[in-house]
């Protein structure tokens, strides 16, 4: 796991002894359950590190991360959520899965790794927004190659308080800056508001990640999200 470090050092960030054990766990985890239940196609550890742990960290290098109160929707194998708990201990997450065996793994890996902090959630983002003990109760949503943007939007923003932020962590640029694009409209429906965008490219060659961040100007109009499977049928315009 030194590689992590090496990669990090350009963002002048550097993972403690023990944080370098958390990831190691972690990877053990995701290669043992990944034989059960598909969890990812990048198994090889050097690609784990690149794609999935250091690209999991990259939001920090230009948005605070201290304690806020997180929720990652469509948190599937724990990405960008557990290697950003690794990082920062202190935050306070809220893991959202439409599979309970996704979930079950993911309460493994908290409990393995000691977090403290966390929350489960089986369910559907369209359900939990229009849920009171969650919606526009966040200081930041954060979401990893889910959907489209205007449908991420509408996923994500109800769960945020006015003033957070929505982070995307989308792949192709190109393709995420015409989405970007196609949503502004969308965006401003759902009381969000672009804020920044940052390009990156990842070690060794493996390819550049767009992120994406929302600010949550005004609240979100009570009729989003729509029913579950509704913003992905019918996109907003």
């Amino acid at each position: 796991m030194e590689k992590l470090n090496k990669f990090l050092e350009t963002y002048s960030f550097q993972c403690s002894k023990e944080q370098l054990e958390q990831f190691q766990t972690f990877y053990q985890l995701l290669i043992e359950w990944n034989e059960k239940m598909n969890l990812t196609a990048i198994t090889e550890k050097e690609e784990v590190i690149v794609k999935h742990f250091f690209d999991s960290i990259t939001p920090s290098i230009f948005i605070p991360f201290t304690d806020q109160n997180i929720i990652d929707i469509g948190a599937g194998a724990g990405f960008p959520s557990i290697p950003l708990k690794i990082c920062f201990p202190d935050l306070k997450l809220t893991l959202l899965d439409s599979l309970n065996k996704r979930i079950t793994f993911l309460q493994t890996v908290s409990q393995e790794l000691g977090f403290k902090n966390m929350n489960f959630i089986h369910g559907r983002a369209e359900d939990y927004g229009q849920n009171k003990m969650h919606r526009e109760k966040y200081d930041y949503a954060i979401a990893r190659a889910v959907a489209r943007l205007n449908v991420l939007a509408e996923l994500t923003l109800p769960f945020v308080k006015v003033s957070g932020k929505m982070i995307a962590l989308k792949g192709e640029p190109k393709q995420t800056e015409q989405e970007i694009i196609d949503s502004k409209k969308a965006i401003e429906q759902l009381g969000g508001k672009l804020s920044q965008t940052k390009t990156l490219e990842l070690p060794n060659e493996l390819g550049s990640r767009i992120i994406v961040v929302l600010d949550k100007k005004n609240k979100t109009p009570n009729q989003f999200p729509r029913k579950a499977g509704t913003p992905n049928k019918k996109p907003l315009a």
